[in-house]
């Protein structure tokens, strides 16, 4: 599917800000590959975003769709009064905690009329006459997998390929079922791991994705069987990311730990550790989008204040590592040091 980049990495669809327009298209002038990130957008945003990098670009492209799960029945109100003094403090009120399902129907109908090159679904499995659909209007369909079981469930699809996250990753764990019992919504596989076991159960071409920020991890999964990388983290501070600025510092003093929690969206992602995260997570119920809306305004009064302890702050485990500059700097560096990976563990292999 990615047989034609000249690097094959892919800039990751980071939804709610640091995916724009100007960072996909920097990514494919560099020789990589970008996906927009659709999720939380209008159709009519995400059309102009779709007009946009195409404006600034002859290079392909994605777009990422968040596939719309089951309605929970999880109880809102106790969380919702939680909140209340966490908007009261920023000066807004708490957002409704209601169910929808991002618009799917109407996105997917955007991206097979815009004949996108390459499709990535996310939260679980679209269905097979949606895989159709794209397949007819000459889209590759990739699909976001966390477990053996998952993979199995996409590939009988006739997808064109897989992208396996590891537990590393930051943002939301693609899970198609969030298990409320279980903190991380399932179990926890190390990238490596999956890979291997994904491997073994199907000929797909994987997307390693999950921890990635240098050129020795991606020579690493490259080695390991992957098609391409996949980094979202390492591109968090490119210039031309849309991330917000108390993001980026926080990510730039490197002192945090991560951890997984549902307080912000109502589904697993891995994040910066900040006060919010730890006060609220061992309360989040099992119910996204539902949280997500009821954190929302919350987070955006955070960002405009500066507040970082309020936002969500979703980074990878290894964000420390991730430089900063223009976009094509970055994918450089990688270049050059995935290059420098293989010719060294080629050489301490004996002959």
């Amino acid at each position: 599917m990615f047989e034609s980049l000249r690097f094959p990495v892919l800039v990751a669809p980071m939804a709610g800000g640091p995916s724009t327009p100007e960072l996909v298209a920097a990514a494919g002038r560099a020789g990589a590959f970008g996906f927009l990130a659709a999720g939380y957008l209008g159709v009519e945003a995400l059309a102009e975003r779709i007009e946009r990098t195409r404006a600034l670009t002859d290079a392909e492209f994605g777009v990422n769709l968040f596939v719309p799960g089951v309605r929970s029945g999880a109880d809102l109100g106790s969380y919702a009064e939680r909140l209340g003094p966490e908007a009261r403090r920023l000066g807004v009120e708490a957002g409704t905690p209601r169910w929808d399902d991002d618009v799917y129907p109407a996105k997917l109908d955007l991206v097979v009329a815009s004949g996108v090159p390459v499709v990535s679904f996310t939260f679980g499995a679209p269905l097979a006459e949606d895989v159709a659909r794209l397949h007819e209007a000459g889209s590759k369909v990739l699909v976001t997998v966390t477990s053996p079981a998952e993979a199995r469930q996409a590939a009988a699809l006739g997808v064109d390929g897989l992208c396996v996250q590891g537990f590393e990753a930051g943002a939301h764990r693609g899970v198609f079922t969030d298990d409320p019992a279980d903190p991380a919504g399932g179990e926890l596989y190390g990238l490596l791991a999956a890979l291997r076991l994904i491997s073994a159960e199907t000929d797909l071409p994987l997307v390693a994705t999950g921890g990635l920020v240098h050129g020795a991890d991606i020579a690493a999964v490259l080695v390991a069987g992957a098609a391409a990388a996949q980094l979202g983290t390492a591109f968090l501070r490119a210039d031309e990311a849309g991330t917000a600025q108390a993001y980026r510092d926080a990510l730039g003093e490197a002192g945090r730990p991560t951890a997984i929690t549902r307080a912000f969206s109502g589904r697993p992602a891995r994040g910066l550790a900040n006060r919010f995260l730890r006060e609220h997570s061992a309360h989040a119920p099992a119910a996204y989008p539902q949280v997500h809306h009821l954190s929302k305004p919350i987070r955006a009064a955070a960002a405009a204040a500066g507040d970082s302890e309020s936002m969500s702050l979703w980074a990878g485990q290894t964000y420390p590592l991730a430089g900063t500059g223009p976009t094509a700097e970055i994918i450089d560096r990688l270049r050059g040091q995935a290059r420098e990976a293989i010719d060294s563990g080629g050489r301490r292999l004996p002959g």
